[in-house]
């Protein structure tokens, strides 16, 4: 039997490499080093150009069970709530081969865990951490950290997807400079029940309100009962590491959110959170390339984004789909194929890296910038805007 491939990070981009690498007939292990394999975090958009690839790894009913489909989103002026566009998604299945999808992220990590459950080419262990590794006679020698303490595994390959902070990263990449460095934006996230949310903020459609050096989004999830909100703001670093590990009620960040005169409606639904979670946002520099040989990076490790294009899952889908395209496609050793896999998608995350982060600067705008951005906005209409971003979902 050949040595299999191993991927480190339980992830939505780990799990749905060893799907898609199992589609390609590899055989693979993926090892998650938390206890248990489970998502943090509320909200996730899907928009196409992953729901594609999603529904070709055999998902489709898995996902349709617990997901809800936005009817449009509406792009709001923070002051006043004014919808200075609305983008129809209802014919996105269409135009684009698949729908928008909001999920509750613990339900498509699950689902996607459970296909990699049941694939007989697949076998997932949590409470192991890939630590180093070395070329060998068989692809690459893993240092696995466990409970019971260190073992050894040969793999013909190794995909670090174990994220931002990246072990395997660390290891291919080993220079301070190459370190996670905060973005200058905390989120603060929350989930609360629709029935606290004002009653014109809960239908089925996404919100984006945009402010001064701040934005929010929030929708609906599991059938509108639910409402998903992240409150995003610059802060200074030295504000960040003041409250780095803190979690908020929704009066207290309504008053720190007070100066930027958010709406009414806005107000209120950020005093509707329980528990607001502090989340920093980190990226890295980018990287020449993902691969060395016999180990490669997926997903944030690969090339941490800022989620102001709410692509960050859907870029570690499709590098998932690159990669089992890649062994499908030549039928070659590992290295070649991880070469392969880098040459097709380096230069499309980059690109998306840097869009999203001019997507921050565009929503933060404040004084005659913001005003002539509301302007364009509403001169594109819903349709314009979204034609505007029809690079992403077309691939």
């Amino acid at each position: 039997m050949s040595a299999p491939i191993l991927i480190a990070g339980a992830g939505i981009g780990g799990l749905a490499a060893a799907l898609s690498l199992a589609r390609a007939g590899k055989r693979v292990l993926v090892f998650e080093r938390a206890g248990r394999i489970e998502e943090i975090g509320a909200g996730l958009q899907i928009a196409p150009n992953a729901g594609r690839i999603l529904s070709k790894l055999g998902l489709e009913p898995a996902l349709a069970a617990v997901a809800l489909e936005p009817q449009a989103i509406n792009i709001r002026r923070g002051r006043d709530g004014a919808v200075l566009a609305r983008l129809d998604l209802c014919d996105a299945s269409s135009r684009w081969g698949a729908p928008f999808r909001l999920f509750h992220r613990a339900d498509l990590q699950g689902a996607l865990l459970q296909a990699a459950l049941d694939n007989p080419q697949t076998h997932v262990r949590s409470g192991a951490r890939v630590g180093d590794f070395e070329a060998s006679a068989r692809g690459v020698r893993i240092r696995l950290h466990t409970q019971d303490g260190v073992e050894e595994i040969e793999a013909a390959g190794l995909v670090g997807a174990d994220g931002v902070r990246s072990s395997v990263r660390a290891h291919l990449v080993p220079s301070e400079r190459d370190a996670p460095s905060y973005s200058g934006c905390v989120a603060w996230r929350a989930t609360l029940p629709a029935g606290n949310v004002p009653k014109a903020l809960r239908a089925r459609e996404s919100n984006l309100w945009l402010l001064p050096g701040a934005h929010v989004v929030h929708y609906p999830l599991r059938d509108g009962s639910i409402i998903n909100a992240v409150v995003i703001i610059e802060e200074p670093p030295e504000a960040e590491d003041a409250h780095s590990s803190l979690s908020l009620e929704g009066a207290e960040l309504a008053r720190r959110f007070a100066r930027r005169r958010a709406a009414p409606a806005l107000r209120e639904l950020i005093e509707a959170g329980a528990s607001w979670r502090h989340w920093p946002l980190f990226t890295r520099p980018a990287l020449r390339q993902w691969t060395r040989g016999p180990v490669t990076l997926l997903g944030d490790a690969a090339h941490p984004m800022v989620p102001f294009l709410a692509q960050g899952a859907a870029q570690a889908i499709e590098d998932a789909d690159a990669l089992g395209e890649a062994f499908m496609r030549l039928g070659a050793t590992v290295e070649t194929a991880f070469a392969a896999y880098e040459g097709v998608r380096i230069s499309r995350a980059e690109q998306v890296v840097r869009a999203s982060r001019r997507q921050g600067a565009y929503f933060h705008m404040s004084g005659l910038p913001a005003a002539a951005r509301n302007l364009a906005i509403r001169t594109l209409g819903g349709a314009g805007m979204l034609k505007r971003n029809a690079w992403l979902y077309r691939v």
